[in-house]
């Protein structure tokens, strides 16, 4: 018999082994949860949520936005600051650090101001100018305090003569200390109060001043209004910031239409642009 090559895998010549069947893997791993949400959060995120649990939240947000890392900035909030913990069960910050909700407590004779004096802002001027009256007399507040506490006595001030010596309109004569501010105004606009007050004068001021008012603003300090067409205010009565209490003219020593207007601090006259 002759041998013979075959290409190909060598074909078996008995019977065909048994194959084994496959094992089946009834057993599941456990997921380990803590590392799937992990993976999902970037490390920023993390971050983020730590500051918050932690309370730091807002110093976090300022410094992450400050690097160009975050995008937005928490704003404090008035109510318990909550986290999201990791399996995504909401709870607050206080319970994350293990902290207590400190007790506020007043005594029941414990008084509570709640007056626009109290709540000085730059916004309220009025309210400034009533807390710095309050704290110390008018003549030991300083310009940089001072500025801004009072209102324009016209809707739109434009200085003909400033306070200060000057040489006088009426005679020529150099060396005339003037007492106010003039400022331009036709006869007849309004003139509001500069800030709230009781009028104490209104009347005619027989040293030049023609018909004058005088509002006292508490603690030594008032302004006059002079050279008025007329008035509508009278003694005695509260005005408060803004109110017309007259309207301007020429009276008195007057060479025009204009508003005097002074700033007194216990009896001396001060550059009223100090408090303007």
């Amino acid at each position: 018999m002759t041998s013979q090559n075959v290409r190909g895998r060598r074909r078996a010549s008995g019977p065909a082994a048994e194959l084994r069947p496959a094992r089946v893997v009834s057993e599941i791993r456990p997921r380990d949860t803590e590392r799937q949400v992990r993976r999902r959060k970037s490390p920023l995120r993390q971050v983020a949520d730590f500051a918050a649990a932690s309370g730091v939240g807002q110093k976090a947000g300022v410094a992450l936005a400050a690097t160009g890392l975050a995008l937005t900035v928490g704003l404090p909030a008035t109510s318990p600051v909550m986290a999201t913990s990791e399996l995504g069960q909401t709870e607050s910050a206080l319970a994350v650090t293990g902290g207590s909700q400190p007790e506020v407590s007043a005594a029941a004779s414990a008084k509570i101001d709640f007056s626009r004096a109290a709540v000085a802002t730059a916004a309220d001027p009025d309210g400034k100018l009533k807390q710095l009256l309050s704290a110390q007399s008018a003549g030991s507040i300083q310009r940089a305090s001072s500025a801004g506490t009072m209102a324009s006595p016209l809707d739109t001030l434009t200085t003909a003569s400033p306070f200060g010596y000057r040489v006088s309109p009426l005679t020529g004569g150099a060396g005339d200390f003037h007492r106010g501010q003039d400022f331009v105004a036709q006869c007849g606009t309004a003139v509001h109060a500069a800030a709230s007050g009781k009028v104490t004068f209104a009347g005619w001021h027989e040293y030049g001043g023609g018909n004058r008012v005088v509002v006292d603003h508490g603690n030594g300090l008032e302004t006059t209004y002079n050279h008025l067409s007329s008035f509508t205010v009278k003694v005695g009565q509260t005005v408060s910031r803004g109110d017309t209490v007259a309207l301007s003219g020429t009276t008195g020593a007057s060479t025009g239409c204009h508003l005097h207007f002074e700033v007194q601090v216990n009896g001396e006259v001060v550059d009223p642009m100090g408090w303007l």
